[in-house]
């Protein structure tokens, strides 16, 4: 057998080395245009949630989220927004309108990306990622995935939970992680 059938059988054996994609392996758009790669994220622990302005879910939701951003944000956490109109056409408006409307509102600082699709065949890469992972896609605006340090999701909530009942939750991961942190030190 020649050296180059042998380096062929040998490549049909190996298994593959391609990258298994996780959460944080895509790309987004976030809410002014840029494309974004949510790589920047790994090493945090995120909850990443559908979005909508004109849901009676939003008042809440948002208020909680941005609380949540503001206790836990300095500790490798985020909130990552994502809006969304496929709910009842709950987000109609334009991104700039989205981002005026969250910043005056509801004071977010977390990062909010531009409009997409969460299901379906049109379905955002990254979302179709989650609901494959977890086997569970949205039905409405506000779904939560808990998303781990290494683009894994860890847990997944529909819009009735709150953010409230989650956080118990989401904290205790962020202390796994603080504490890792540590010891590794």
């Amino acid at each position: 057998m020649s050296l180059t059938a042998s380096m062929l059988m040998l490549f049909l054996i190996l298994p593959s080395e391609e990258k298994t994609k996780d959460f944080y392996s895509f790309q987004g758009v976030n809410i002014r245009g840029k494309r974004i790669s949510l790589e920047k994220y790994r090493g945090s622990v995120s909850l990443v949630v559908n979005v909508a302005s004109e849901c009676g879910f939003t008042e809440n939701h948002y208020k909680e989220l941005q609380q949540l951003q503001r206790e836990l944000g300095p500790m490798h956490f985020n909130v990552l927004g994502f809006p969304c109109n496929q709910f009842g056409n709950q987000e109609p408006g334009p991104d700039q309108e989205i981002e005026r409307f969250v910043r005056r509102t509801y004071g977010v600082t977390f990062p909010i990306f531009s409009k997409i699709n969460v299901k379906g065949p049109g379905a955002n890469a990254a979302f179709k990622y989650l609901t494959d992972s977890s086997g569970k896609e949205p039905n409405w605006n506000f779904w939560k995935y808990l998303v781990d340090v290494n683009g894994k999701v860890v847990d997944v909530w529909e819009t009735s939970v709150s953010v409230a009942e989650i956080k118990p939750k989401i904290a205790s991961l962020v202390r796994q992680l603080i504490v890792k942190q540590k010891d590794e030190l």
